[in-house]
């Protein structure tokens, strides 16, 4: 704890030092970059870039939700499950901090995020960099941030192969060379069933001349654990059999703790902006974070609420580095962008893989397999998973933009991206016999040693053209190429396979594994697949501008996700799927732009989608379903009622099933009672309805600036599994079980004078164990302990924040 305080501390240092030597008081923060003051009463413009141009939320003929660096502050968002929940259309597939892949309007056949599996339907961006991974969403920590957009609906014209679904944008402030600004921001929180954490964070923006500035960003969050892992004991029954109960039996009592699930992020950020002649700048940029966490963030149903008996450590060290530059200039009367960068990820995991043993022994009797050095079966097989995740990626654009104001306007531009995944994960037995390891791994039951490499290449145009001042007609389209390769080795080892009759297919003994082909450290390579395609994405968009408060539009749009490899032999590749959206929209001013109200309504049809699930050995494979369709409604509302009292809301009503029935045999047809899933069924980690509400009301207190705020947020139940019965014949859907429906109240109160501000606030304050994941370890229908992912508990906490 002393060494974490010293690191709380010394995020803002800098911040406040820089603050304190500031030479002329009257120099004041820059506002918000995201908002422009508009007259008493009225509500905030908010500027985005959802069309790669600067303009009003207002005007964009598009969905989008918008959290500002108001809202931002106001709702005390740090992080990606503080701000999940305001925006209705985005729903998520998570394990964890950094563990987590998104989705929007339903777009979700479930258990993606695997290393060798589809890329994520939704892209997310920092800055004009992309930083999906098939790893899961980073979690960003967020701070100093103008602004976060979600573009739901297709975004494959100006966004590309990732953003199928939709597009998540973190767009951070920027350096200013106009004015000197700095703050920071101090929190203390506890939170119920764990201890206490914190938070600490400084800025500072430093003009260095007239045309040149620094700004400098520092943070430290320490969240404490309140997951249990409660005292346990284990038996494996092959084990118990032949040795006796007492010796097959393991416990937890090396790592049973309360909170056992405390997770810390540190990190920071640096820009310099460089002002040259003829309207031309550059702003290179350096982002990274720290991210540790031991335990997990699920509980066990069965052991009781925030209860779990894991039998060997779980631990996770995430660290991350983008470095990127934009340039942008005129040439002539068109704007020129230049956005390139580097982001590499290193990811280090323990994992204890109890369940993976215990259940397999007494299914299966598969402990009579795991054998000791002297030949006899090992009385506590335990497996656990060690994993070394290295990613990279390199990404450039280049984008020229006709001025906005021309009747006739365009932006074309081409993009190109090239991403590693280097993935490592050793199953090891501590005490396996040295003859049955795979050849070079010490205790190793199974490896994972790969290579996998994505390539996307595309051009894009967008024209637009004013038929009348009120009436516009945009078209788009992108044509792209991408090539997705895996190589490498994954299996057990030949004298395993053989002991175990698996037989040629995984592993050393695999009829394709080459061993003149050499791979690091593996003992051949038995995979090596390459896939490749091409296509092109469309849109197109009318918009009637009803006055200058109103407008309604309509958009055809498409998208896609290239294709990929299955590892498994009998499985041949999986192919690209397809999005194609129809959507009507309608946006609104009223009350003397007091009032504002937006309304998407949309229908998509997602062809050929990829999905996931188990195989042999819990091996994931990817398969192609035929299709699936939603629709849905996204509505938003603000309204100013008075100087001090304004609501805002937000929802998304979604309908996403299956058009057709998932067969067990990929491409055939098949009645609803021999499908995996029939038509009809719900697609998953897609609620109904959700959506949220807030209240702020504003007023004087003695000399400060005060207010009160409550937002409450809701959803209905979710499903956690798309396969009613797997090819197993396993009712998934039963085995795993529904995330119910549930909704929380966050509340803020807070006094502000002369920049400084002083707030308590309580999140989820009637501690809703609300569920946002449902997994089981290994196979469903072997692993039978179901893990359940809550949100976090009641938290109450204090924060202090100055700006100068």
């Amino acid at each position: 704890m002393t060494s974490l305080r010293i690191r709380l501390l010394g995020a803002s240092v800098l911040a406040i030092a820089a603050a304190q030597a500031a030479t002329s008081p009257a120099r004041a923060q820059t506002a918000p970059a995201a908002t422009l003051p508009q007259p008493a009463h009225g509500i905030e413009e908010v500027i985005v870039t959802s069309e790669k141009r600067s303009e009003k939320l207002q005007k964009v003929p598009m969905s989008v939700q918008v959290l500002d660096t108001k809202k931002l502050e106001q709702q005390n968002v740090n992080e990606f499950q503080d701000y999940l929940k305001l925006l209705p259309s985005v729903t998520a597939q998570t394990d964890g901090p950094n563990q987590t892949t998104i989705y929007m309007r339903g777009i979700a056949s479930g258990a993606e995020g695997n290393h060798s599996g589809p890329l994520p339907t939704v892209g997310t961006y920092l800055d004009e960099l992309p930083i999906t991974t098939i790893g899961g969403t980073l979690d960003v920590h967020v701070y100093d941030v103008a602004r976060i957009e979600a573009l739901p609906g297709p975004q494959g014209t100006l966004f590309g192969a990732s953003s199928e679904a939709g597009t998540l944008r973190i767009i951070t402030n920027q350096p200013d060379p106009s004015k000197f600004a700095a703050g920071y921001d101090l929190e203390g929180d506890g939170v119920a069933h764990g201890g206490a954490g914190g938070v600490a964070e400084g800025f500072v923006n430093i003009p260095i001349t007239d045309t040149i500035a620094i700004r400098l960003v520092a943070f430290d969050e320490h969240d404490p654990g309140y997951i249990n892992n409660i005292p346990a004991t284990r038996t494996f029954p092959t084990a118990a059999g032949l040795y006796g109960a007492p010796a097959a039996t393991i416990s937890d009592a090396a790592y049973a703790k309360n909170g056992f699930n405390p997770y810390d992020s540190f990190g920071g950020r640096a820009a310099i902006r460089v002002e040259l002649p003829d309207d031309w700048t550059i702003t290179p940029n350096v982002i990274f974070q720290d991210q540790r966490s031991s335990g997990i963030f699920s509980f066990a149903p069965s052991e009781g609420s925030l209860n779990v008996e894991r039998f060997g450590p779980d631990t996770l060290h995430d660290r991350w580095v983008q470095a990127g530059a934009t340039i942008t200039g005129k040439i002539g009367s068109f704007d020129l962008t230049y956005a390139g960068g580097y982001f590499v990820r290193d990811e280090v995991t323990q994992s204890d893989y109890a369940d993976y043993s215990i259940y397999y022994d007494a299914i299966y009797g598969s402990g009579a397999n795991w054998l000791g050095k002297n030949g006899q079966p090992l009385a506590t097989p335990r497996q656990e998973i060690e994993g070394r995740d290295h990613f990279n990626k390199e990404s450039n654009e280049i984008r020229l933009n006709s001025p906005a104001s021309d009747r006739l306007r365009f932006i074309v531009g081409a993009y190109q991206e090239i991403q590693n995944h280097r993935i490592l994960q050793d199953y090891e037995i501590a005490g396996f016999d040295p003859a049955l390891i795979v050849p070079g791994w010490a205790n190793t039951i199974w490896l994972t040693d790969q290579l996998r490499t994505d390539r996307d290449e595309a051009a894009f145009g967008e024209l637009a053209f004013d038929i009348l001042p009120n009436f516009t007609a945009t078209g788009g389209v992108r044509p792209y190429w991408y090539e997705n390769s895996l190589k490498g080795f994954f299996g057990f080892s030949a004298a395993y396979d053989e002991q175990t009759g698996f037989g040629p297919g995984e592993g050393v003994n695999d009829v394709n594994c080459k061993a003149g082909q050499s791979f690091d450290s593996a003992p051949c390579v038995d995979l090596n697949k390459t896939v490749s395609g091409h296509g092109e994405t469309h849109k197109i968009n009318l918009t009637y501008k009803i006055d200058r408060d109103r407008l309604v539009y309509f958009t055809y749009s498409t998208g896609y996700r290239p294709g990929g490899v299955n590892r498994n032999a009998n499985f041949g590749g999986y192919a690209a799927d397809s999005l194609t959206n129809y959507e009507l929209g309608f946006k609104s001013s009223w009350l003397g732009q007091t009032l504002q109200f937006n309304v998407a309504l949309y229908d998509e049809d997602w062809n050929n989608f990829q999905y996931s699930f188990l195989g042999p050995n819990s091996l994931t494979i990817i398969s192609n379903a035929p299709g699936a369709n939603v629709k849905g409604a996204e509505v938003e509302s603000v309204w100013r009622a008075t100087n001090d009292l304004t609501f805002t809301a937000g929802a998304t009503f979604t309908d996403a099933e299956l058009s057709q029935n998932l067969c067990k045999t990929v491409g055939s047809t098949c009645s609803a009672a021999d499908s995996e899933a029939p038509a009809g069924t719900q697609l998953p980690y897609t609620p109904s309805f959700k959506g949220n509400l807030t209240a702020r009301y504003t007023f004087d207190f003695f000399d400060w600036d005060a207010h009160v705020q409550a937002t409450g947020v809701y959803q209905t139940r979710v499903q956690a599994e798309l396969l009613s019965n797997d090819a197993n014949g396993q009712n998934e859907k039963a085995i795993v079980g529904s995330m119910p429906a549930y909704g929380t109240v966050d509340f803020d109160a807070g006094i502000t004078k002369n920049r400084l501000s002083l707030s308590l606030f309580v999140k989820n304050a009637f501690n809703e164990l609300g569920q946002v994941n449902r997994s089981v370890e290994c196979t469903i229908g072997i692993c039978q302990t179901v893990y359940v992912l809550p949100i976090q508990p009641l938290t109450v906490g204090i924060k202090l924040a100055q700006r100068f």
